[in-house]
């Protein structure tokens, strides 16, 4: 490790309290310190696993530069800040765009005046929805399928809606490649799909196989929404375990990969639908639910998003090697044991 103070932003969510941890217990002489608001509810949980791990906690908001004005010094940032639903952006999008862009401005801005690294975690969602959802599929027994497609890699287009969760992160990996250019910033990009695994606090519409798993575990009616209300789209999935070993890797040869981007996902082979999900959940907690019918789509939806992997395993011979029984079980022994910390949510 040649950084010696690492500061992770969303440093209390689910990605960044995972980052924060597995650096500073991979590297001990590591400082490392996690700033988050705790806007998003169940952050609030991260906090004495930080304080255990020997991470310092700072509260703070990337939207207000005067909260990034430090005391100490920052060689590296890991920015894992986001308002990440897609449905804020319909109901908010002042909010999504202060969030997901100011905010990374606000963090370059840190990067510059510190001659700091920076890994970027962006999302797949930069891609266009209508452009996906018309990539031919057929449909299985339990999903549905892409015909003579494998997955989606960083030189599909980008050109059409994609959200504003989706245009506001494309929009700081542009103003990211700008600070590189101008600034000799060493940074790298990380387009992430789904990701999972203990210490997400999942909700209908982020992070979904934990909600599905806290749904099974607790009891609680779930919904099959859109796409003919079958439950057959389909998401990748990676452990954020598996995520934690690349970004190693890449803080590891940083000045060497800077100004890459890398999709970054489960691929097919680590996949589920949502009624693949709901008999994985049924088997491992032994508990049948209700799941309902909804017709209507909801905006920016897609049937199916699968990651072509194929560029960062190629440049740092990574791949992920957790599956999906490994993913689920480590949620449900996750929720199992915060068990009456997470019925409070």
């Amino acid at each position: 490790m040649k950084y010696n103070n690492l500061l992770v932003v969303g440093g209390a969510g689910f990605i960044g309290s995972n980052l924060a941890v597995y650096f500073k217990s991979k590297y001990p002489i590591l400082k490392v310190y996690a700033l988050d608001n705790l806007v998003r509810r169940g952050s609030e949980f991260n906090l004495p696993r930080l304080k255990e791990n020997n991470v310092k906690f700072i509260r703070g908001d990337v939207r207000r530069p005067k909260d990034l004005e430090l005391k100490f010094d920052i060689d590296l940032i890991l920015d894992c800040s986001a308002e990440s639903s897609v449905l804020a952006g319909y109901e908010n999008p002042s909010y999504v765009i202060d969030t997901n862009l100011n905010g990374t401005v606000n963090c370059l801005e840190l990067c510059r005046k510190r001659k700091a690294g920076m890994i970027f975690l962006s999302t797949s969602r930069v891609y266009p929805y209508k452009k996906i959802n018309a990539i031919s599929r057929r449909e299985s027994k339990s999903r549905f399928e892409w015909k003579l497609f494998s997955g989606i890699d960083t030189d599909f287009s980008l050109t059409g809606p994609k959200t504003l969760y989706g245009a506001t992160k494309l929009a700081s990996e542009f103003i990211l490649q700008e600070y590189i250019a101008a600034y000799g910033i060493k940074a790298v990009v990380n387009r992430c799909g789904v990701v999972a695994g203990p210490w997400q606090f999942g909700k209908i519409d982020q992070g979904v196989f934990t909600y599905w798993m806290l749904a099974h575990y607790f009891k609680r009616p779930l919904k099959y929404i859109g796409f003919g209300g079958r439950g057959k789209q389909v998401r990748d999935l990676l452990h954020v375990d598996d995520l934690c070993r690349l970004i190693d890797l890449q803080v590891s040869g940083l000045s060497r990969l800077s100004g890459n981007t890398y999709n970054v996902g489960g691929s097919r082979e680590i996949s589920l639908s949502l009624l693949e999900a709901t008999a994985f959940c049924q088997q491992i907690t032994g508990n049948k639910i209700n799941v309902g019918c909804d017709l209507r789509e909801r905006p920016g939806d897609i049937a199916i998003y699968l990651t072509d992997n194929k560029k960062v395993t190629r440049q740092l011979k990574w791949k992920p090697q957790k599956q999906v029984s490994e993913i689920l079980n480590d949620i449900f022994n996750w929720v199992k044991s915060n068990e009456a910390k997470l019925r409070k949510l």
